[in-house]
């Protein structure tokens, strides 16, 4: 076992401690399905958000959503609760499915096939949540 995999170990098991001491059941706690328990923000919000409010000369909330999506599609599939939500905040501040794939098949060059294979995958659950919720 390398340093860095003794440092980590002890780190992990450390966490794990903080957390049976905050509340034994964060102990167990996955985080499948975390980004369900954050609702999609609304177009107006996400407009405040990323950039309208704050950055009124820089890019609109759409444009930051996709280049967040991008950014996640590279680190692969590390990110999935955290892709769910970027990309229904994106639908929601009126990206394309079409602009959304793109982003992803852009980035297969920096992040490789399978990151990029895995965030089209995420991408294709989000999409059709969305239009089931739509109906």
């Amino acid at each position: 076992m390398t340093d860095f995999s003794k440092l980590f170990q002890t780190m992990m098991e450390q966490g794990q401690d903080m957390a049976r001491t905050f509340a034994p059941e964060l102990e167990k706690f996955q985080p499948k399905g975390f980004e369900d328990l954050m609702p999609t923000m609304s177009k107006n919000f996400l407009d405040m958000a990323f950039g309208n409010t704050f950055n009124r000369e820089g890019l609109d909330s759409k444009t930051r959503l996709l280049v967040i999506i991008a950014g996640l599609t590279v680190t692969g599939s590390v990110v999935e609760s955290q892709m769910k939500l970027s990309i229904k905040h994106a639908l929601e501040a009126g990206a394309t499915k079409r602009e959304i794939a793109e982003v992803i098949h852009q980035m297969t060059m920096f992040g490789g096939l399978p990151a990029a294979t895995k965030a089209l995958d995420i991408a294709e659950g989000v999409f059709e949540d969305h239009e089931e919720k739509s109906e």
